[in-house]
C-alpha cells in the first residue's frame, strides 16, 4: 500500500468522524495564553462548528486517529466488514495537525475520536499520548474532548481526563439488547462502569485534601455520550428514557442524538432510510424541556400512543394542545413552574417576566418587546389589555399550528 500524504489523510479522517454528534464545549475550564507562557485559547473566535449550550460557536478539528476499526458494529460505517478507504494518522501527526490549524486561526480545540486498532488499550494508549504531547510539550491551552474506549485500562482513562476538557463515552444504541444486536463486541454494562468512573473521578477531583489543597481538574467540562436513533425499533420515551437515566446516574453534560445513516453493505437487519431530521431535532427539544423546563418523562411521551414525538409540533406546543384546560394562563399571576409550559417562553424569557411584574402589570406589547414568541404563545396567555378570548378552545387552534403544505418532488 502506498504511502498516504497527510492532505490526503486529513480528507478521509474528517469525513470519517462526522458520524460523531458528540461535539459541544460548554463548561471547560478557560485557559488562554495571554501570558506568554502557551499557545492557544479555548474561549476565542477561530474545521468543524459545534454550538455549546450557552451559545458560544466553537471551532474544532474533529477528526478520527484512525477509520481502521477491529471491530465489526453493524450500523458503523468503519466497521472491519466494511469496504472504505482506510487511514491512519501518527501520534505526532495529529499534534502537528492541530497546531498548525491552531495558529492559521482555523479552529480553537481538537476533538478526537478512532476506530479500534489491536486492542482498546493500544487506541486509548496513542489517544492519550497525543493529548499529552498537546499539553506539556507544546503547552497547547485549547479545547481538547477525547472519545473515551471504555474498554481501555481505567488508568488510562483517568491520565485522558487529567489531560482533556470533555470525555464522551458512546452507549451506541437505546437499549442493551440493541447493542447486543449489531455491536456484539461491545458490553453495555462495561460502557456504564467506565462512565461511572468518570464521574467517581471527577467528583473526587473537587474534594480538598487535609492540607487544603486541591487535586488537579478532572474532565473540566464533564462528560457526555451518544445515542444512535432510528438504527433500532426504539420509540423516542425509550430513547428519552435511556437519556434520563445517564443524566440521573452519570451526571452527563449532554446527551447527544445521531440520526441513523444508511451505510453501504449492511446488515439487512438495519433500515434502508434514515429517520426524518426533524425526530432527532425534537429528541433535543424534549430533551430541554426535560433538564430545564420541569417536565416528566411521561408528560412529553404520552401525548401520541406508539410513544414517538409529533414531527409537526415542538414537544411542548404539542403538550399544551393535549392539556389545553390549564389555559390561558395570566403572566402576571402565574408561578413560574407554569409559565415556563407556556409555548414561545423560553428560561430566560420567563425570569424576565418575574422580574418586570415585581414592579408593574405586564401588557401584550412587554412581551413582545421581551423577545417571546407570540405567535405561539398569544393563544395560551392572559395579560393587561390581552385575550384569547374563545382562540385557546377554537377547534381550529391545532391547525393554525400546523406547518404550511410543501411541494414534493417526483425524484
Amino acid at each position: 500500500m502506498s504511502t498516504r500524504s497527510i492532505e490526503s489523510k486529513l480528507a478521509i479522517l474528517s469525513d470519517a468522524a462526522k458520524y460523531d454528534a458528540s461535539c459541544a464545549s460548554s463548561g471547560s475550564t478557560k485557559r488562554d495564553s495571554r501570558d506568554g507562557k502557551g499557545l492557544g485559547s479555548n474561549t476565542g473566535s477561530g474545521i468543524c462548528h459545534a454550538y455549546a449550550p450557552d451559545g458560544r460557536c466553537i471551532s474544532l478539528l474533529k477528526i478520527l486517529m484512525t477509520n481502521f476499526c477491529i471491530y465489526d458494529c453493524a450500523y458503523c460505517v468503519n466497521r472491519v466488514s466494511s469496504n472504505v478507504e482506510r487511514a491512519r494518522f501518527t501520534v505526532d501527526e495529529v499534534v502537528k495537525l492541530t497546531i498548525e490549524f491552531y495558529r492559521r486561526n482555523y479552529i480553537e480545540g481538537l476533538f478526537l475520536s478512532s476506530g479500534i486498532i489491536r486492542s482498546p488499550d493500544v487506541t486509548m494508549s496513542e489517544m492519550v499520548q497525543i493529548a499529552r504531547k498537546l499539553r506539556h510539550e507544546e503547552n497547547f491551552r485549547g479545547y481538547i474532548h477525547l472519545k473515551t474506549i471504555p474498554d481501555a485500562a481505567p488508568e488510562l482513562i483517568a491520565e485522558a481526563g487529567l489531560l482533556a476538557d470533555r470525555l464522551s463515552i458512546n452507549v451506541e444504541l437505546p437499549t442493551d439488547a440493541a447493542v447486543t444486536q449489531y455491536a456484539p463486541e461491545k458490553d453495555p454494562a462495561q460502557i456504564r462502569k467506565a462512565m461511572g468512573h468518570v464521574r467517581l473521578r471527577k467528583e473526587n477531583s473537587k474534594d480538598r485534601s487535609h492540607t487544603g489543597k486541591r487535586p488537579p481538574k478532572f474532565a473540566p467540562a464533564g462528560q457526555s455520550t451518544q445515542v444512535i436513533v432510528g438504527a433500532d425499533a426504539s420509540n423516542d420515551a425509550t430513547i428519552l428514557g435511556q437519556s434520563t437515566r445517564l443524566y440521573s446516574s452519570y451526571g452527563l453534560k449532554r446527551v447527544y442524538y445521531s440520526a441513523f445513516s444508511p451505510i453501504p453493505d449492511s446488515s439487512k437487519n438495519l433500515p434502508l432510510i434514515r429517520p426524518p431530521l426533524q425526530r432527532e431535532h425534537r429528541l433535543y427539544q424534549a430533551d430541554w424541556l426535560l433538564r430545564f423546563y420541569g417536565f416528566e418523562l411521561d408528560e412529553i411521551t404520552s401525548v401520541t400512543q406508539d410513544g414517538n414525538l409529533q414531527l409537526d409540533y415542538d414537544p411542548k406546543l404539542a403538550w399544551a394542545l393535549a392539556h389545553r384546560g390549564l389555559f390561558p394562563l395570566d403572566v402576571n399571576r402565574a408561578s413560574r413552574e407554569l409559565l415556563l409550559r407556556v409555548p414561545g417562553f423560553g428560561v430566560r424569557t420567563v425570569n424576565r417576566i418575574l422580574s418586570t411584574r415585581r414592579h408593574r402589570n405586564l401588557r401584550y406589547e412587554d412581551l413582545t418587546r421581551m423577545g417571546v414568541s407570540m405567535k405561539k404563545a398569544r393563544a395560551f396567555v392572559t395579560a393587561t389589555g390581552w385575550s384569547p378570548a374563545a382562540l385557546t378552545d377554537s377547534a381550529d387552534l391545532r391547525a393554525k399550528f400546523a406547518p404550511p403544505p410543501e411541494q414534493l418532488s417526483l425524484l
